[in-house]
């Protein structure tokens, strides 16, 4: 059992921002087109965490050309490349699977004071910093 639990220490990310259910998040996904990988961009608000450890996943739903596309990604995947924090929102509740019958104005969720400004000012200097390499 110590073994198991070593190997799934090893497989942990390190990289990933603290999010929960509200924020609006952008998710670089690794996409394989025959030979050559790139990254894609997903961006959408963060409505559901499951699980723990290896094991953790996170569903972001976004709006796609009037049309509601969720996506589950597991949380320590090799596939994603990245998370990066773009808003944090207050809500109430863990899950938030009623947006999902709300549409345009109605399913906007209030931003959280004092907190997105930081986590503005943390990503525009992660930008910063690799424009510089």
């Amino acid at each position: 059992m110590e073994r198991l639990r070593a190997v799934e220490r090893e497989g942990l990310k390190t990289n990933i921002p603290a999010f929960a259910p509200g924020d609006t998040v952008r998710v670089m996904v690794r996409v394989r087109e025959g030979e050559k990988e790139r990254l894609q961009a997903f961006e959408g608000i963060c409505i559901a965490r499951r699980g723990g450890g290896i094991n953790e996943t996170f569903t972001v739903r976004k709006i796609s050309a009037g049309v509601g596309v969720e996506r589950i990604f597991p949380l320590h995947a090799p596939l994603i490349a990245e998370i990066g924090l773009m808003r944090k929102g207050r809500v109430r509740r863990a899950k938030l699977y009623f947006l999902r019958r709300l549409a345009g104005k109605a399913a906007r969720i209030r931003e959280k004071r004092g907190v997105a400004q930081a986590a503005t000012a943390a990503t525009a200097t992660e930008q910063q910093e690799q424009s510089e390499k």
